[in-house]
C-alpha cells in the first residue's frame, strides 16, 4: 500500500504517466511469477504442523530441507528468464499512458529479490508449522520498515521513480531473509541435522508434490483471476485501472487480516490432524470463524463508510479520487464475500486436503470468467465476476469439507 501511495502521489510532470497502474502491472507479473510457487509456504506448514504433532523432529528437518532446495532451485531459472518473461508481460499488456513501460522498469529491478522472497516462502512455513508465529511477524514487521522508509528515501529525496520502489522491494526482502535465517541458525540449527540425501528421497519428495501439486492448481487459478483482473482493467477507459488497483489495494490489506487467522488455522489444524484430536481441530475452527465472522462485518464497516478517505490517502490524483466514488458496494461486499474463503485456505492447508481447495477454485474461476464475459466484459461484470468468485470458494470449500472435519 504504501509502494501505491508513493507512486499516487507523483506528479504528472505534463505526461499522463500512469505510475499506479504500472506498479498494479509490476506487482502482477510478480504475483503470476511467486504465487505458483506459493505451495513452498502452504505445504511446508501443513507438513510441518503435522510432524510438529507427531513429534517427529528428523521429518521437520527433512522437511525444511527439501522446501529451501526446491526455493532457490525456482529462484534461480526465474532471474536467468527475466528477459523472456519480460517479452510475454509486454505482449499481454496494452502500454496505455506508459503503464507497460513503467511497469518493466520496475520489474527489472525488484526481479533479483526472487530468491529472497522463495526463501521466506519455505522458511515462513516452516517456522509456522512449528507453532512460532512470532518470528515470521517480526521479519514482516522488518520487512515493510524498511521498505517504507527507502521508499521514502529513493523517490521523495533522491526523486526516483518506479525503479526506486523496486530496489526499496528488493533491499528489504533481503533484510527479511538475513532475520529468519538468523532466527532459525541461533534457535533451531543446533536440534536439527540437515541432510539432503535423506530429504530428497524420492518417495518423500513424490508426496510433497502431490500434495502441492493440488495447491499449486489452486495457485495457478488465484493467478489467472488476479491477473486477468488486472489484465481487463488495463483495457477499460483511464482512470479504471488505478481505481480497480486502489480498490484491490484494500481488499489485499482485508485479506492480511484474514491470512493472519489462515495462517493460525494452517498451525493448529495441522498439529490436531497430525495428533489425530479431532476435537482440538474442530474447536479451532469453530473459534476462527467466530473472528472470521467478526472482522468480516467489521471490515465491511469501515469501507462502506471510510473507505473514500483510505482512497485519498493512497493518491491525490482528483480524477482517480472522484471515479472511485461508484465503488462502495463493491468494497462492502469483500470482506463479507471473501472471508471464508481465507479462512478454510488455511484449515484445509493444515489438513493437507489440498484436493478440496483445488476443486472448489476450479468451481469458483469458472464463475469468475462466465460471469465477466457473459455480463458484456465492462467494469462491472469485472467485479461481479470477482464478487461471485469470492463467494464460490467460500461455499464450495465449506461444504465439500465437512466430511473430513466432523467423521
Amino acid at each position: 500500500m504504501v509502494d501505491t501511495a508513493i507512486v499516487g502521489h507523483i506528479a504528472y510532470n505534463g505526461q499522463l504517466n500512469d505510475y499506479i497502474g504500472a506498479v498494479a502491472v509490476g506487482s502482477m507479473i510478480f504475483n503470476f511469477l511467486y504465487w505458483g510457487f506459493g505451495f513452498l509456504r502452504m505445504g511446508t506448514t501443513g507438513f510441518t504442523a503435522q510432524a510438529y504433532g507427531a513429534d517427529d523432529k528428523r521429518e521437520q528437518a527433512d522437511i525444511l530441507t527439501r522446501a529451501l532446495v526446491i526455493a532457490f532451485s525456482v529462484a534461480f531459472v526465474i532471474v536467468v528468464l527475466q528477459m523472456p518473461i519480460a517479452a510475454l508481460a509486454r505482449q499481454m499488456i496494452e502500454n496505455k499512458n506508459n503503464v507497460m513501460d513503467l511497469a518493466l522498469r520496475y520489474f527489472y529491478v525488484r526481479i533479483w529479490a526472487a530468491p529472497a522472497v522463495l526463501g521466506m516462502y519455505a522458511l515462513k512455513g516452516w517456522f509456522i508449522g512449528m507453532q512460532d508465529s512470532r518470528t515470521p511477524m517480526y521479519t514482516a514487521i522488518l520487512i515493510d520498515a524498511v521498505n517504507i522508509v527507502f521508499d521514502v528515501i529513493f523517490v521523495a529525496f533522491m526523486h526516483m521513480t518506479v525503479e526506486g520502489v523496486a530496489l526499496a522491494t528488493v533491499i528489504a526482502q533481503y533484510s527479511g531473509l538475513l532475520l529468519i535465517s538468523g532466527v532459525f541458525v541461533a534457535k533451531y540449527r543446533k536440534r536439527y541435522t540437515l541432510s539432503f540425501k535423506r530429504a530428497l528421497r524420492l518417495d518423500k519428495m513424490k508426496l510433497f508434490f502431490k500434495v502441492n501439486g493440488d495447491i499449486f492448481l489452486r495457485t495457478v487459478c488465484i493467478i489467472a483471476v488476479t491477473t486477468y483482473f488486472t489484465v481487463a482493467s488495463s483495457s477499460q477507459p483511464y482512470p479504471t485501472l488505478a481505481v480497480n488497483t486502489l480498490v484491490m489495494q484494500l481488499f489485499s490489506l482485508f485479506s492480511y487480516f484474514m491470512d493472519g487467522f489462515a495462517y493460525a488455522c494452517e498451525s493448529l489444524c495441522g498439529k490436531y490432524y497430525g495428533a489425530k484430536n479431532r476435537t482440538g481441530l474442530q474447536q479451532v475452527i469453530h473459534r476462527v470463524i467466530l473472528w472470521g465472522v467478526g472482522l468480516a462485518v467489521l471490515c465491511s464497516l469501515l469501507y462502506g463508510f471510510a473507505g473514500q478517505w483510505i482512497i485519498s490517502l493512497l493518491t491525490d490524483h482528483e480524477d482517480v479520487i472522484e471515479a472511485s466514488k461508484d465503488y462502495r458496494l463493491w468494497l462492502v461486499l469483500i470482506p463479507l464475500t471473501g472471508f471464508l474463503a481465507f479462512l478454510y485456505d488455511g484449515i484445509l492447508v493444515g489438513m493437507t486436503q489440498s484436493k478440496i481447495m483445488r476443486n472448489a477454485i476450479f468451481i469458483s474461476t469458472a464463475l469468475f470468467f462466465f460471469s465477466y464475459f457473459a455480463f458484456g466484459k465492462t467494469n462491472t461484470a469485472l467485479w461481479t465476476g470477482f464478487i461471485l468468485y469470492l463467494t464460490g470458494r467460500s461455499v464450495c470449500m465449506m461444504l465439500m469439507s465437512r466430511k473430513q472435519i466432523y467423521t
